[in-house]
């Protein structure tokens, strides 16, 4: 009886490890595939696009979820606040350490908008999408061990709401100046993640799963701060209408992406 219990034990990890790797290197994939070959060379008009997939997903998605939770809302809102003011901070650090690293190096960084905060904000992407990640993996190890069906639509859910937001992280790592090759390695470490919070959830489940809103919240304070303090700068710098245009509407096309493809798809 204990072998079998150990058997059953030991399969679900195993599920739960697969399942976290599979929806991560698959959403990052499908993202890259479609980021590097239709978008790599309209990084600049994608910026818009990648604005409304990060506010959608957020506001629309991430946020929501938190506050319908059992969290108190009083402290969901404190963490907003320590996690943009941390981003902050993070951002400020790394321009500052950029700044001090070039500052006798002879070379101009001054092309369409400043290249630190660029570089900053593609650090600071990987950040807040490490978090998600990692809540994504205890959400799938908290739907296997309660049933092993509900654990593999979970997975496939967490795939079809990343892959927007995958997506947008893409554009905004191109617009930091990474490379394709660069960009996919680090958005594929960043999805490892999963399997961390997959093995935290697995373990430490009855506490895990009270830690899902908060990192759920802070991760989202990373999204918010990307948007509203680096990317919608930057298009505030086309002022004219035939810029503004494209831009409201591809605002609007991340946005129905992000609606469309997360509409149905949490079963969590």
């Amino acid at each position: 009886m204990l072998h079998l219990l150990r058997f059953k034990i030991n399969s679900t990890l195993v599920s739960i490890l697969l399942t976290t790797a599979i929806s991560g290197v698959f959403s990052i994939s499908a993202a890259a595939l479609f980021s590097f070959s239709l978008l790599s060379k309209l990084v600049d008009r994608m910026v818009s696009l990648s604005v409304g997939i990060l506010l959608a997903t957020s506001l629309l998605h991430a946020l929501p979820e938190a506050f319908e939770s059992e969290a108190n809302t009083h402290t969901l809102f404190a963490v907003l606040l320590g996690g943009l003011l941390a981003f902050f901070l993070l951002e400020k650090m790394a321009i500052l350490r950029h700044s001090h690293h070039h500052e006798h190096d002879g070379h101009g960084h001054h092309h369409g908008h400043d290249a630190r905060e660029a570089g900053a904000s593609g650090w600071m992407i990987l950040v807040g999408d490490s978090l998600h990640n990692f809540t994504d993996g205890i959400l799938i190890a908290a739907a296997f061990l309660a049933d092993p069906h509900l654990g593999i639509m979970t997975g496939l859910a967490i795939i079809a709401h990343e892959i927007p937001q995958e997506i947008g992280d893409f554009i905004v790592l191109l617009n930091a100046g990474f490379t394709r090759r660069r960009a996919y390695a680090y958005n594929i470490i960043s999805g490892l993640m999963a399997i961390v919070g997959g093995v935290v959830g697995y373990l430490l489940l009855d506490r895990a799963q009270s830690w899902i809103p908060y990192v759920l919240v802070f991760a989202s304070s990373g999204f918010i701060y990307i948007a509203v303090s680096d990317l919608m700068p930057q298009m505030q710098r086309r002022a004219s209408m035939r810029e503004t245009v494209p831009q409201v509407l591809l605002i609007a096309l991340g946005v129905g992406i992000v609606l469309f493809l997360t509409g149905n798809a949490h079963t969590h």
